[in-house]
């Protein structure tokens, strides 16, 4: 399969193109080709710009994963615009180039996170769930209705709404796992709020999963199947790390630290994969002491 990928030098675009490429033909858009070259390999092909592209419908599939990182910087109103900018553009770049296309591209997978249901308690989320309005919401709302604005029925598009990724190299749990290394580590908040995360392992083989069934089309929750609240997870963690979990930070330390983003780890969501379980997805870590004992093994 031939396949244009953005993201491709991400933590999970770079991690699906290593599992892949010695049975697929990938080209990473990137404004880094030598950097992205040198990371994945020089068998790798490059573009800087979609405008490169002379005709879309050359590739069996897009994968879109770009985007500037949501929980590094506190979401100023300039800083919000860059985390849209750098989702919905792109996505309106790749949309435009299928629809002008002569040749229509077979599948089109494009990211999304659960950000896209915004706070919703305890109760359990699914595909369906009714939304909750805020910034994440709209974000994600958007990012998907482009990338399911493909004008061409025989385009599958399918999004990824992506929960916690996690993995020992990169990503939030490098973040998260730090306060324990140090022997500090412990819940955040009421730690009863839920954290909905995926193991990188089975992020990856969800997604080839997609590509590969093409009777899979629309959102697809990118989540494990038991989510934990995030007392648990701490504790899980602390377990992992071979370190105590005695202490907590209140809410309102968060809120003065990260402002508006910390809501994405006061609130959280009870999501499950719903429709991905149904179409015949196996996890290899269904739970998080599976998956953080074999992160941390």
């Amino acid at each position: 399969m031939n396949i244009l990928i953005t993201g491709g030098t991400g933590l999970i675009g770079s991690s699906l193109i290593k599992k892949l490429k010695n049975t697929h033909s990938f080209t990473v858009l990137t404004r880094n080709p030598n950097s992205a070259q040198q990371s994945l390999g020089s068998d790798i092909k490059t573009i800087e710009s979609v405008s490169e592209i002379d005709d879309i419908g050359g590739f069996d599939a897009v994968i879109n994963l770009a985007g500037e990182p949501i929980a590094d910087t506190r979401w100023t109103d300039t800083q919000k615009k860059i985390i849209c900018d750098s989702r919905w553009d792109i996505t309106t770049q790749l949309v435009a180039k299928m629809n002008s296309s002569r040749t229509p591209v077979k599948t089109f997978i494009s990211g999304s996170a659960i950000g896209y249901y915004g706070r919703q308690g305890d109760k359990i989320v699914t595909e369906d769930t009714p939304v909750h309005k805020e910034f994440t919401q709209d974000l994600c709302e958007k990012w998907e209705n482009i990338a399911m604005s493909v004008n061409t029925e025989e385009t599958r598009v399918a999004t990824l709404r992506t929960g916690v990724v996690l993995s020992k190299n990169g990503g939030a749990l490098e973040k998260m796992a730090l306060p324990f290394k140090l022997g500090v580590g412990g819940s955040l908040g009421s730690g009863k709020q839920y954290l909905s995360w995926i193991h990188l392992d089975d992020m990856v083989s969800g997604i080839e999963f997609l590509l590969n069934n093409d009777e899979c089309k629309g959102p697809f929750n990118l989540t494990a199947p038991e989510p934990v609240t995030n007392k648990t997870f701490s504790k899980q963690l602390a377990k992992a790390l071979s370190r105590p979990c005695l202490f907590f930070v209140p809410s309102f330390v968060m809120k003065i630290a990260m402002g508006e983003s910390s809501t994405m780890l006061l609130e959280g969501q009870n999501v499950i994969p719903d429709k991905l379980v149904k179409a015949g997805f196996t996890f290899e870590y269904p739970t998080v002491d599976k998956a953080l004992a074999a992160i941390y093994s």
